[in-house]
């Protein structure tokens, strides 16, 4: 049957996924696959059971850590790093995983538009950008954790792909910030009810760190972002 020229093989969507999109959810997935690995006894013996929350200490980002960093002026690597790391460590299986779909589904446009080191720089800045505003912004004893920054980084590259399509077609260009707008309408629900966290203001920074980053891979197209600005 391989040989008919009519049969072709159907199309696999994980292999149709850029390179490093599959790498950043491999990445994302492996790590807490070994905690639940760990917390079930199938790996690293005894003290696996607590590797998590020991992650979460070694690799969280603290806001006091980040303080006290800047009031003493010095920057040690094994903190500096917790300005990244922390991304990589989740709260459970199930915070993993929504991280994981959101970066497949929308890290797979801006793969495809932007190539693939586009998808491991808005992966880093909007990490980064979501630690930095989580310590400028609160002063909270509760840890930033999970790579939810960085998802909202895709969400603002895409809303970013939007945004110039609908501008192509010459159609409201505000369109394209409605899933970031129901993201952030749920975010004020939640902290409504007594669910939210702070780390609303660190998915935010990522968004924005996502569009931004996006708007300057596009030849002169920050240049008309800020000209529609100044009209408006």
């Amino acid at each position: 049957m391989s040989d008919d020229p009519e049969y072709s093989r159907p199309e696999v969507p994980f292999n149709a996924l850029p390179p490093m999109v599959i790498a950043i959810a491999l990445v994302l997935g492996g790590i807490e696959l070994a905690f639940q690995a760990g917390a079930f006894g199938l790996i690293g013996g005894p003290d696996a059971i607590g590797w998590r929350i020991a992650a979460i200490e070694d690799y969280g980002f603290f806001d006091a850590i980040f303080e006290a960093m800047r009031a003493q002026g010095t920057w040690p690597f094994e903190h500096v790093m917790r300005f990244f790391t922390y991304a990589f460590v989740h709260y459970s299986m199930l915070h993993a995983l929504m991280v994981i779909v959101f970066i497949l589904a929308l890290g797979k446009m801006v793969g495809e538009t932007f190539g693939n080191f586009a998808v491991l720089l808005i992966f880093v800045v909007s990490t980064l950008a979501g630690s930095l505003a989580y310590g400028l912004v609160l002063t909270t004893n509760v840890q930033l954790v999970g790579a939810y920054p960085a998802a909202y980084g895709f969400i603002g590259a895409y809303t970013f792909i939007l945004w110039l399509g609908l501008g192509r077609m010459q159609q409201n260009q505000m369109r394209a910030f409605t899933l970031i707008g129901l993201l952030m309408a749920l975010q004020l629900v939640y902290g409504l009810l007594g669910w939210g966290s702070g780390d609303w203001v660190a998915r935010l920074a990522g968004f924005v760190m996502g569009f931004v980053t996006a708007a300057l891979m596009v030849p002169g197209a920050f240049g008309r972002i800020m000209t529609r600005l100044r009209q408006r």
